[in-house]
């Protein structure tokens, strides 16, 4: 990965530096040029520093580790970090429009550069064209950027979130905040916007310490406007609030909090004071909230609290606040919705908030008036196949008995009955791909004898006959293509039948998802293409190789078309169709209550980078808006990622952040000034 940011560099450096043969450079009237020609770089006038410096009596010391050029003139102590902008000029920073860099292992500068540096007058003789630097005349500083961070100062101390505010009167794309390391001048974007002078800055206990805070414009190809640097000193302070919580409620609760930092995670403490018992919500997005109401038999004090915990694991508490409930007890029959036609089985359950000893579940006649109790059971669900003697409309009730022996009933719900006799097939569903056997069986809401399964194909073939309702029964196909299956039975006198299953089955070979490479070489394969995107779109490298390696487990499940073997290069599982069209590969579904396989169509690509850049594409769209807004920041971006429906496991966000803690991708997304 170094090694190819460094050929990148070294190839941009080869195209854009060219040597200025006819170029002379003085200082104080000597002639320098043969110790070190002058180049230009970008249109910009580089000259080699060491030798200016020390013709203007200055020392120059270089620092291998940091890359960085060290000078003393006089009174004055500067430091200079190549390819970044950014230099110190004691002990306040600013930046040039270019960066010093090294050539043929010396260090060049721009010549105006040179004249604030040292004070110096540096003038250009376009009839000779001589590059002068004269010491006896001195020049006023004159900075690069007309652009400062007002309410910023040098060495000012960050305890909190802030509103960074600039002024500058630049055409941009974007601004940014970026937080650097005072020692290699490389760090992170922390803060983003697309419009207005002002910056809403988040700070994380992580970056404590001594840093450079810039801000900087940046036009639409993501090239550096403008920019201002200043010192700065964050301690920060951790403060959580607890937001909207009444002293008393009879309803649940929405706990949610404000932080004025950046944490790793939050949990929800919730902790019940007559018995001390704590309920624990733990490793939650920070901008979340939390639904919380107590049963019935628990009403009563309860005391919240949010704890968040940083990037160094370290534990931070909100205050406590004591809300207590005096929720009312409720209870209504679940499992059908009011008004429904019940016509197959279904499962009927109490919806209660408070402990029960026994359920009744009870078929009141709307007509009659008449009722009858379906089932009695402790608790639980009741699973009811009405037949045609309940055929009709009626009202389902359920009534319990409490811990203390007391009798509640829910309020009725009206639903119609057709009781007309059913048969259901399990086992299969429609639009399956079947590979092996399938254990057929069925339910019924009436007495079947002689349950026959038949196939479709080329006719009507039964496959197995006089079997019970209990019974079931192993088909296995005997070649691939498209099949039908029903059952039948004999009730009263009368067959009836199923709904026919259409599905197909398939003997041939089956080609499985293959390793796009060696798992020990995934990362850093990834890696590559997660820096090219970040440098192109700034979405954090960092979360871009989290979410492939936990997407194809290393790279090692890549899918395939399991019919054809076609290879598909997606390494973000996404379904459709893309520029090498679409493989065809396993999903899920539930006929019956029984789960089965299906084709889906995956897309597939002619190369990997293809399939990279269409999952970046996608995250474009306008359902993802939240999550471009912090999408420089790993941790930010995991949990808007979810919110904005890219995963559903709530459990996703957590996934990536451990990914990239255990295998230290942050560093990915550590940058300069000028490799943003």
């Amino acid at each position: 990965m170094k090694k190819t940011i460094i050929i990148i560099t070294l190839l941009a450096f080869m195209i854009q530096a060219t040597f200025a043969t006819d170029i002379q450079l003085f200082v104080n009237d000597i002639n320098i040029t043969e110790t070190s020609s002058p180049i230009i770089v970008n249109d910009r006038l580089m000259v080699p520093i060491k030798f200016v410096t020390e013709e203007l009596g200055g020392q120059v010391s270089w620092d291998e580790t940091y890359r960085t050029v060290s000078i003393k003139n006089g009174d004055n102590i500067i430091k200079l970090w190549i390819d970044s902008p950014v230099f110190e000029y004691n002990g306040k920073y600013d930046l040039s429009d270019v960066a010093p860099i090294i050539h043929n292992d010396r260090t060049y500068v721009p010549v105006k550069l040179v004249s604030n540096l040292f004070g110096v007058e540096v003038k250009w003789d376009g009839v000779n064209r001589h590059v002068k630097v004269d010491d006896s005349l001195k020049a006023e500083y004159e900075g690069f950027y007309d652009m400062s961070m007002r309410n910023i100062t040098s060495g000012m101390t960050i305890e909190s979130e802030m509103i960074v505010e600039v002024d500058g009167a630049y055409d941009y794309d974007s601004l940014k905040l970026l937080l650097l390391d005072p020692n290699d001048m490389r760090g992170y974007v922390v803060a983003s916007g697309s419009n207005g002078s002002a910056i809403r800055y988040i700070p994380k206990v992580e970056d404590m310490g001594k840093k450079v805070l810039v801000a900087a414009y940046y036009d639409e190809n993501r090239k550096l406007v403008a920019a201002d640097a200043k010192a700065v000193n964050l301690d920060v302070k951790p403060v959580i609030n607890l937001l909207g919580l009444d002293d008393y409620s009879k309803e649940a609760i929405n706990i949610s909090q404000t932080m004025n930092f950046i944490p790793k995670y939050i949990n929800y403490e919730i902790t019940e004071v007559s018995s001390g018992n704590v309920t624990s919500i733990t490793k939650r997005d920070p901008i979340g909230s939390y639904s919380f109401k107590p049963t019935y038999e628990k009403n009563g004090d309860y005391n919240i609290q949010v704890i968040a915990v940083d990037g160094l694991g370290q534990t931070h508490y909100s205050e406590k606040k004591t809300v207590t409930f005096d929720v009312d007890r409720y209870l209504y029959m679940g499992g059908v919705s009011e008004n429904a036609t019940v016509n197959k089985e279904v499962s009927l359950i109490a919806s209660r908030n408070f402990d029960v000893n026994e359920t009744s579940f009870i078929l009141r006649d709307v007509n009659t008036g008449l009722e009858e109790t379906l089932a009695v059971i402790p608790w639980g669900s009741y699973k009811w196949f009405p037949d045609m003697t309940y055929h009709g409309e009626k009202e389902l009730i359920v009534s319990v008995k409490d811990v203390n022996d007391n009798i509640v009933t829910s309020p009725p719900k009206r639903i119609s009955v057709d009781g007309s006799p059913k048969l259901l097939l399990k086992g299969v569903g429609p639009n399956q791909v079947l590979t092996s056997s399938a254990t057929l069986s069925v339910s019924s809401n009436v007495d079947v004898a002689d349950i026959t399964y038949h196939l479709v194909q080329n006719g009507d073939q039964v496959l197995a006959s006089g079997l019970t309702l209990e019974e079931t029964f192993d088909y296995m196909p005997s070649s691939s293509g498209k099949i039908s299956i029903y059952a039948s039975g004999n009730y009263q006198g009368q067959t009836i039948k199923s709904d026919t299953v259409t599905l197909n089955t398939y003997l041939e070979k089956l080609y499985s998802s293959k390793p796009i490479i060696e798992k020990s070489e995934f990362k850093y394969f990834a890696s590559d293409l997660a820096l090219e995107s970040f440098h192109e779109t700034g979405m954090s490298a960092s979360l871009q190789v989290a979410q492939a390696i936990l997407e194809t487990g290393w790279g090692q499940y890549v899918p395939v078309d399991k019919y054809s073997g076609k290879f598909s290069n997606n390494l973000f599982g996404i379904k459709g169709s893309a520029s090498n069209g679409s493989v065809t590969s396993n999903t899920w579904e539930v006929y019956n209550g029984v789960s089965f396989r299906t084709d889906a169509d995956f897309r597939a690509y002619h190369t990997v980078k293809e399939a990279w850049l269409d999952h970046k594409n996608i995250l474009k769209k306008s359902r993802y808006e939240p999550y471009r807004e912090v999408m420089y920041d790993s941790t930010l971006a995991a949990y808007a990622i979810r919110r904005c429906g890219y995963a559903t496991d709530p459990n996703y966000p957590m996934k990536l952040i451990n990914i990239i803690d255990k295998y230290d991708l942050k560093k990915l997304d550590r940058v300069g000034i000028y490799l943003y």
